[in-house]
Parts: structure tokens; sequence; C-alpha cells
């Protein structure tokens, strides 16, 4: 059995565990060792730290905290931010991390995305797509969702499945923490199109709402971040709803 994932997200900003809406007016939302500690004795499946600064500010990760979260964690940890070439990933992976999420870098030398598969494996290369709607589809972005790239999101999501990634981390921006539901024609459409894993981000305020984005969204994980910092959802009450709603996923 195939199971459905759920996965908090920290999005790091000087040290800290932030959170916004849109991608800006970021908020404290703990520490990330603590945070992530907890996170895993909740039950998540998986934990993504992401780096948000590091592109703009046109630095690496913060090698020394990711090592720190990857002492306490005990499920997959997939790290993403500043990571611009193959050495990046083979720090990350030997600071702790199971997997890397590439975006930017990826997105402007594709090659990066096909070398890291060959060297590392699909399985440990995610390509991280913030995407946001326009007239005929939904729009790539860059840089931390400042910068437009004319590319249609599902068209990049093929051919970096093409390359080798092995999972999209999907976040609609348009719906980024605003609590009104996941973009589910997005996530079905780069689903079906990438035929590969898509972890779906970007909306997430009721119980519903996984449950419709895990089924409906074909996404095969569920990412949110300030639902999980801010006590709104419990991650075990999640699963029994999810269970109770015949979604297959992991209870510990």
């Amino acid at each position: 059995m195939q199971f459905k994932k759920i996965i908090p997200c920290l999005d790091i900003k000087d040290g800290r565990v932030v959170k916004g809406v849109n991608f800006v007016n970021l908020k404290d939302a703990g520490d990330p060792v603590e945070s992530a500690a907890l996170y895993c004795s909740m039950g998540a499946d998986e934990l993504v730290f992401l780096d948000i600064a590091a592109t703009n500010e046109g630095r690496k990760t913060r090698f020394d905290l990711v090592s720190r979260v990857a002492e306490v964690v005990t499920v997959p940890f997939i790290v993403g931010g500043g990571i611009s070439e193959l050495s990046d990933i083979e720090h990350l992976l030997g600071a702790g991390a199971s997997k890397v999420s590439i975006g930017t870098a990826g997105f402007r030398n594709p090659a990066l995305v096909e070398e890291a598969a060959k060297r590392f494996g699909s399985e440990r290369v995610v390509c991280a797509i913030d995407a946001k709607s326009r007239e005929d589809g939904w729009e790539v972005y860059l840089k931390g969702g400042t910068l437009a790239s004319g590319v249609d999101a599902a068209d990049w999501a093929i051919q970096a499945r093409d390359r080798g990634a092995g999972e999209i981390l999907l976040t609609d921006m348009d719906r980024d923490g605003k609590k009104n539901g996941y973009n589910l024609d997005l996530t079905r459409t780069v689903a079906e199109k990438s035929g590969i894993p898509v972890i779906a981000s970007g909306g997430a305020g009721t119980l519903s709402d996984f449950y419709a984005v895990l089924t409906e969204g074909k996404a095969e994980a569920a990412l949110a971040a300030s639902l999980f910092h801010f006590n709104e959802v419990n991650i075990k009450e999640l699963k029994d709803y999810l269970t109770e709603k015949g979604v297959p996923v992991r209870n510990n």
C-alpha cells in the first residue's frame, strides 16, 4: 500500500522558523530544532527545511543549523534554499539531509538537476516549484517568489522529471498562508502531467483541505506550516480523520 504523507514545513530566516502570507509579512514561529523534534514525536512522515532567504541573500544554506536539526529528526528530512552546485548537495546530505529541494538554481541550470540525480539518485532530488496563476495556467516564479519566469509550471515539472527529479514540491503562491484550501486544479495538473509524486503546498486551512488535495488533487503528500506551528491542527488528529475517510496514512 502506498501511504499518503503529512509534512510540516520549517521556513527558516535568521535562524528561526517563520511564516507569512503570500511569502511576505513573516512572523516568528519558533526554534527550528525544537519544532523538528516536536513534529517527529507527533507523527510527521517527513520534514521540510527551507532556508527561504538564502537565494536572495546570495549565500549557501545554513549547514550548521541543518546539522542541529538533523540530530533530532527521526523521519526523512528535505532541505532547500541556497543550493547552486553539486557540492552544496553533497554538504547537505553529509549534514544529515535525506533529500534536497532545488528551486531557482535548477530552473536556471537544468543540468544541475540531471547531474544531482545521476550522482545521488532521483529519490534524493526534489524540484521545488513556486507558481502563480495566469490566464492560461500557472507560471513558475523564482528567487523566493519575487521573479516571474514566463514558463508554465506543468511544463517545467515535466522537464524536471525528464532531468531526473524524483518529486515535485509545488507551492501555490496565491494561496500561501491564506488557509483557503490547496489549489486542486494546479496540483492535479502537475501530478498528471509529470507522473511523479507531488508534495502539495499553499492553502491548508481545514482537515478537509488535506483530504481534498490527497484525493481530488492527486498529491502524494500534503505540506503545511502555520496550521502546525500555531497548533491549529494536530497531526495525529489529522491522520485519524484521513484514516476515517479512507485515505491510507501511517499512524505511528
